[in-house]
């Protein structure tokens, strides 16, 4: 599958990687996926999330980003889900952390005793991040999959990702608009 994949989109797959290692982390996450994604400079991901300017609150993403992980990675939508059924998500999470420190709950993000050069697998939801990725290129008549194609496919979620691009203004739809040339972000599509 990865021959298929153009430049930017492997560095955005081998900085999802990076980024697991530097936080020791027992797997890579659609999160560090994301985060690689707002890496990227002079991409056609880079050029949507800054026709979106998504690039311009990238602190206030990762502390979305952050703050999901400290839920142990329940979106916002599983969280709403569950408080239809009578389930306080946010209750759970303080009585977890009065008793484990705060944190307590952070998904993927134990330490493991890997060995240097040792690789990262990664998480299910990584994983189906890079399937509708390639679907996502598929869906838009294209042969290779860009980094947009992976920015596409966090942003059609389900997860913590798609949530936290929606929140600031990259949803599937502003994405697609964006791709195809409509708004600012008419060069993210040449």
């Amino acid at each position: 599958m990865f021959e298929r994949f153009t430049g930017d989109a492997r560095h955005v797959v081998e900085g999802a990687v990076d980024r697991c290692e530097r936080a020791r982390a027992d797997a890579v996450t659609e999160e560090d996926m994301l985060l690689a994604v707002l890496d990227m400079r002079g991409s056609r991901a880079s050029s949507v999330l800054s026709a979106l300017g998504v690039d311009r609150r990238r602190e206030a993403v990762e502390g979305a980003l952050g703050e999901a992980r400290r839920f142990g990675g329940i979106s916002r939508a599983d969280a709403e889900a569950l408080a239809g059924l009578g389930i306080d998500v946010t209750e759970i999470v303080a009585r977890v952390e009065g008793v484990h420190g705060r944190g307590a709950m952070n998904a993927g993000r134990r330490f493991q005793r890997w060995t240097p050069g040792g690789h990262r697998p990664f998480a299910p939801s990584a994983k189906a991040v890079l399937v509708r990725s390639v679907r996502a290129a598929t869906a838009r008549g294209e042969r290779r999959i860009g980094d947009e194609h992976i920015l596409l496919a966090l942003a059609i979620g389900p997860g913590v990702a798609a949530d936290v691009l929606a929140e600031y203004g990259a949803s599937p739809g502003e994405i697609e608009r964006v791709l195809s040339g409509g708004g600012d972000g008419s060069a993210a599509a040449t």
